[in-house]
């Protein structure tokens, strides 16, 4: 069972000046990403946050996207935030997604100079999926957009920059 959330991520979101973050999200059970994406849209408005949605078909695509993204932009963003919902079914495919997607998005955090959250929902059922985006296990959305925040103001403080 999942717990409650961290009741205490929204304690001390930083102030940032000038930070850019890129949503990349997935089509596949739109109506629940769309929900996550809009979680984080309410975080960086009420924190003056600018930032870019790029949209993929499926979440084994998200690592692609943000990979090229940060080969080929100018200026790279402070963050990246991966959102996406992967539903279980009958066959085995779920773990391999959710397998896959889980160590593209830790190799990005490894070789990449800014951070990717991670906000795929791995779920066992629809249900399950609804009750991260306001129900009863909090808001996914946005607490991946206030983590970005925080690692953000964290990658600064480390690397020095303002």
């Amino acid at each position: 069972m999942a717990t409650k959330g961290n009741t205490s991520l929204h304690k001390g979101i930083p102030v940032l000046k000038d930070a850019f973050v890129i949503i990349v999200k997935t089509e596949w059970n739109a109506a629940i990403v769309n929900k996550l994406e809009a979680g984080c849209k309410k975080i960086f408005k009420a924190s003056n946050i600018q930032h870019k949605t790029i949209t993929v078909p499926g979440a084994v695509e998200i690592p692609f996207a943000v990979k090229q993204h940060y080969t080929h932009s100018n200026p790279i963003p402070d963050a990246y935030i991966v959102l996406g919902t992967v539903i279980k079914g009958d066959t085995p495919h779920f773990d391999y997604v959710c397998q896959n997607i889980t160590n593209s998005i830790t190799q990005l955090n490894l070789s990449l100079e800014v951070p990717v959250i991670f906000g795929v929902l791995t779920v066992n059922t629809e249900e399950q999926a609804i009750e991260r985006i306001g129900g009863k296990h909090g808001h996914k959305g946005e607490e991946a957009a206030i983590t970005a925040l925080k690692m953000i103001a964290l990658n600064k403080k480390l690397t020095n920059t303002k």
